[in-house]
């Protein structure tokens, strides 16, 4: 009704003395209306550029732009966010015991016959939390599905930040599965709330988001999603300081964004760049893939600094950044799309061990989760350039020649260009002169016996790819660790001696710093920042320069 008064208004506008502005304002705001796509797209980028509209009007526009337009300019680069309906104001602290029990009662509500062992393991341990903290705060017998669960009135509560992080993770498994239940049960607004409420947790923000962009996934929920004031949020969130903040938002805003975005990217796929809408036309891709320890964003960050070096810094040198590719290699390289990957993410955060987990342990299990993401994210229709760290060369590996036996795939094989490696155990590691304590913490996730030196499953997977990268040439760079890295106060080693790095083609470099260190160079124009800027323009200088 809205969108026809405004039609009938903007007629009326040509009959009387408005202001030119006023009347820009309602002819871009029809053309956002248009069933021409690149009239709309235009309109959109016109009514961000303007910044002389009046407060009034922007509260006008905020009343009239529907879901499409909506998103259009929440993926605009700095867009006013007087374009958007605030939400309401956040809920009063009382409301946490009300918002705790509404997220359980949502967690219940959702059926486990369509998702993994370890995403029921971990539904049911969130569940347990909430009832201990619900009877803890209640005292005596509280009961739940019929159940009688009694618990001493002394009982030590579980904090509620606590327990909502428990249903969270659990919630986000199940948003992959369960989007029109979740939906259909009241899970958006209730989000919202819990979103308004936890304002100072940036983890409890990242995790609701991250439920948002996998319900974003199914475009049947996209309107839902717009009425329940998801977009004001996500537009403040882009344009948060935190990288991982604005890269979540961006995730979920680009799955919302039908009009540009073709790719769809699925839990643990997260666009560093371009995070908005932008007129550079994308030439490649350049993935990073992380070791088993790492995550999409920890791992490449900036070398950590001293006091020392930090106040020199502050004197005129570039900022600490949280995440080097986003920060500087979308700026040297505009025209790339970068992509971070995370796997097993939904594990990390939980104290207790899924007995299922075991599947999960392998590379082939890995490399069939991430081939159907990065599939599904567009991966493999452009020139590639891969980096990788530690295990995660291993995992690219195994993807690789995953990819060549599937007829679907050939085309990531294809486009590969080039990979760079950071300290990449492609011939294992003296895992059996470690005591079973340093193994685990090098390696939890991996089977020992597939990273022993020279074992029968890394040479058969280095043979593989070393026949596929020359029959494709495929560039490699290699960098080995020359430093001992810490394992805890007592134990210095070598995680991956050059030996082992040391791919047999492409160029081997060593650098001065240890395991953990070798993917995060400490300035931008350190040495191993300027060769791995290097390397990924000449891999792909062939196909980014036309």
């Amino acid at each position: 009704e809205l969108q026809n008064w405004c039609v009938c208004f903007l007629e009326h506008l040509s009959h009387v003395d408005a202001h030119p502005y006023e009347v820009a304002l309602w002819v871009l705001l029809k053309k956002t209306q248009s069933a021409n796509k690149d009239v709309r797209l235009q309109a959109v980028q016109e009514i961000a550029a303007n910044h002389h509209w009046q407060d009034y009007q922007y509260q006008t526009a905020a009343q009239i732009i529907d879901q499409r337009t909506a998103v259009g300019l929440a993926r605009t680069p700095q867009v006013d966010l007087r374009f958007f309906r605030h939400p309401l104001p956040p809920p009063a602290l009382e409301d946490s015991l009300s918002a705790e029990n509404d997220l359980r009662q949502l967690l219940a509500s959702l059926p486990l016959s369509e998702v993994d062992k370890c995403v029921q393991y971990f539904t049911s341990l969130a569940l347990r939390e909430s009832d201990q903290s619900m009877a803890a705060q209640r005292g005596g017998l509280w009961c739940f599905g019929g159940n009688g669960l009694p618990y001493a009135q002394s009982l030590t509560s579980v904090p509620s930040e606590k327990v909502e992080t428990f249903c969270l993770q659990a919630l986000v498994q199940h948003s992959k599965s369960h989007c029109d239940l979740i939906v259909s049960n009241g899970g958006l607004p209730l989000l919202q709330r819990l979103y308004q409420l936890r304002r100072e947790s940036l983890k409890i923000q990242r995790n609701i988001v991250r439920i948002i962009g996998n319900l974003a996934l199914n475009e049947g929920v996209h309107q839902a999603i717009f009425q329940s004031g998801w977009l004001p949020v996500l537009a403040e969130m882009m344009q948060s300081p935190h990288i991982m903040q604005a890269s979540h938002a961006a995730r979920a805003l680009a799955n919302l964004d039908r009009d540009t975005v073709t790719e769809k990217y699925q839990d643990g796929v997260y666009i560093l760049h371009p995070q908005t809408r932008d007129n550079q036309p994308i030439k490649a891709d350049v993935l990073f893939i992380h070791g088993i320890l790492g995550a999409a964003f920890k791992t490449w960050r900036q070398k950590d600094r001293s006091t020392l070096e930090e106040e020199r810094d502050a004197k005129g040198s570039d900022d600490y950044t949280e995440c080097w590719p986003k920060s500087w290699l979308a700026a040297d390289c505009p025209n790339l799309r970068v992509l971070s990957v995370e796997y097993d993410s939904h594990l990390s955060d939980w104290m207790a061990k899924c007995p299922a987990e075991n599947q999960r342990k392998s590379l082939a299990y890995r490399s069939r989760e991430l081939l159907n993401k990065l599939k599904l994210a567009g991966v493999g229709e452009r020139p590639v350039v891969w980096v990788a760290h530690s295990m995660g060369g291993l995992l690219v590996k195994k993807m690789l020649l995953d990819a060549a036996d599937d007829p679907d795939l050939q085309g990531l094989i294809k486009n590969t260009k080039g990979i760079m490696f950071y300290s990449v155990p492609h011939r294992g590691t003296l895992m059996a002169e470690y005591s079973v304590n340093v193994r685990y913490l090098l390696f939890p996730s991996i089977e020992v016996r597939e990273l022993c030196k020279d074992s029968p499953a890394l040479r058969n997977l280095n043979e593989g790819f070393l026949k596929i990268a020359k029959e494709n040439e495929i560039k490699v760079l290699s960098f080995a660790e020359t430093l001992p890295t810490n394992i805890g106060p007592m134990i210095k080693i070598f995680v991956v001696p050059t030996q082992s790095a040391d791919l047999g083609i492409g160029e081997l470099i060593q650098v001065d710093v240890d395991h953990l260190n070798i993917c995060k160079p400490e300035k931008k124009d350190s040495f191993l920042y300027r060769r791995s800027l290097q390397f990924i323009q000449e891999a792909l200088q062939r196909y980014t320069s036309q």
